[in-house]
């Protein structure tokens, strides 16, 4: 019988306190621990280890793209996790939750949907920079985009001028 390996998060390098609200978007490496508000997209710098820890008293409006998520707290938006989701009892999601190893507790609430990623798909739920909705957000073309050698993603508009 196989055993799972432990999951270690991420050393804290950085924290909103409670009572703190940021009103933009946040991206961070390391570890991150929410007990504040964020209004806008969280992301993680392209680091596997990297996660995002957000207590009770900690919420986002906005979409979640990190590596590993712990959540107590509510996310109003979409949450895309490469690796692992942990649900804890007070997790509140409105939005759809994606996710390759989900763990979620009695009480935890997701209002939305839970879809789990294969291998192939953690590399698209990157970083997508350029688009003209803004970072974070993935390209409105259903055909893929293409990494480089360094990893980016290179987004083409089909909008005309």
């Amino acid at each position: 019988m196989a055993r799972l390996k432990k999951f270690k998060a991420s050393k804290i390098c950085t924290v909103i306190g409670h009572g703190t609200e940021i009103l933009g978007d946040v991206n961070f490496s390391g570890g991150l621990h929410l007990d504040g508000t964020v209004k806008g997209s969280l992301a993680a710098q392209q680091d596997d280890s990297a996660t995002l820890t957000v207590s009770e008293q900690g919420s986002i409006e906005g979409d979640v793209r990190v590596p590993n998520v712990i959540l107590n707290g509510s996310v109003i938006g979409d949450v895309y996790a490469a690796g692992r989701v942990e649900l804890a009892a007070k997790a509140r999601v409105t939005g759809t939750v994606y996710y390759s190893l989900l763990e979620m507790a009695m009480g935890a609430e997701v209002n939305g949907q839970l879809k789990r990623i294969d291998d192939e798909e953690p590399r698209m739920l990157g970083h997508f920079q350029g688009d003209a909705k803004g970072p974070g957000k993935p390209e409105t073309n259903p055909k893929a985009p293409e990494l480089d050698s360094t990893g980016t993603v290179a987004i083409v508009s089909s909008k005309k001028p």
